[in-house]
């Protein structure tokens, strides 16, 4: 059974599809399935030297990597990392709420949403949080259902309407899970039902993983900057690169030699 396909985005005056979209039979543009990979931080200079690249669908934030980048957890600043986002290239940025009941996590909740509909606001998969997660989807949200430990837990994302289930697997491997074996089952649980819910990878320590399951069909991943980074540079291919710059200047240079006997 195949997934519905989210709140789509209708097709640029330009008529030029972007290519992270395709194109449904309704002839509108929806990113449902599409291959997304996020950068896992909230330095907004690491965005700046990662999201033009073109390689990257968005950014993922939560409140340890705001205060690892030194910023304040409000809503200004919230606010402002999603412009700087945004003005970057990012399709999507999730955002995540904080607060000691569902209620202040819920008016949280509803300021994020606020700020753009491209923001996608993260909620922990808790008992607090789960009240919260299902009145902002109900409200038009696109929530993102966090710190997930079970493919079990996929079933709460699935039935509160969660746009994303949010696994960190290699925090389930240091808690002596099988990291692979629960991510794998969340998506056979996702196929099973018509839900826009994705799984969408993080806590991630190793692109040898997320081949493994992108393989399978996992198709949306929260990347820290030291694999993103690797993700764009493999040496072999750097290489590569410069001998086709050598041979193209020698190439020109031996025509420019020969021209003027």
């Amino acid at each position: 059974m195949t997934n519905n396909p989210p709140s789509p985005n209708s097709i640029p005056a330009s008529g030029v599809l972007p290519s992270s979209g395709v194109l449904s039979t309704s002839g509108v543009l929806s990113t449902s399935g599409v291959l997304k990979l996020l950068v896992d931080t909230a330095d907004v200079s690491i965005w700046e030297r990662l999201l033009p690249s073109g390689v990257f669908f968005g950014v993922t934030t939560n409140p340890k990597l705001v205060n690892q980048a030194g910023l304040p957890c409000t809503l200004d600043s919230l606010r402002a990392l999603a412009r700087s986002a945004f003005a970057l290239g990012a399709n999507e940025i999730h955002l995540q709420v904080w607060g000691t009941d569902s209620a202040e996590m819920l008016a949280r909740g509803r300021e994020l949403a606020a700020i753009d509909p491209r923001v996608r606001v993260k909620v922990p998969g808790t008992r607090l949080g789960f009240p919260c997660a299902k009145t902002l989807a109900n409200e038009g949200a696109n929530v993102t259902l966090t710190a997930l430990y079970a493919a079990q837990q996929t079933l709460a994302a699935i039935a509160l309407g969660s746009a994303y289930a949010v696994p960190y697997l290699g925090r389930m491997n240091d808690a002596g899970l099988d990291g692979q074996t629960e991510v794998r089952a969340m998506q056979d649980i996702v196929r099973q039902f018509p839900t826009r819910t994705r799984i969408l990878v993080a806590s991630i320590r190793q692109l040898s993983d997320v081949v493994t399951l992108a393989r399978y069909g996992v198709g949306v991943y929260a990347l820290l900057p030291p694999l993103a980074e690797a993700l764009l540079d493999h040496p072999l291919s750097i290489q590569a690169a410069a001998d086709f710059e050598e041979n193209a200047r020698a190439a020109n240079q031996r025509y420019a030699e020969s021209a003027t006997y």
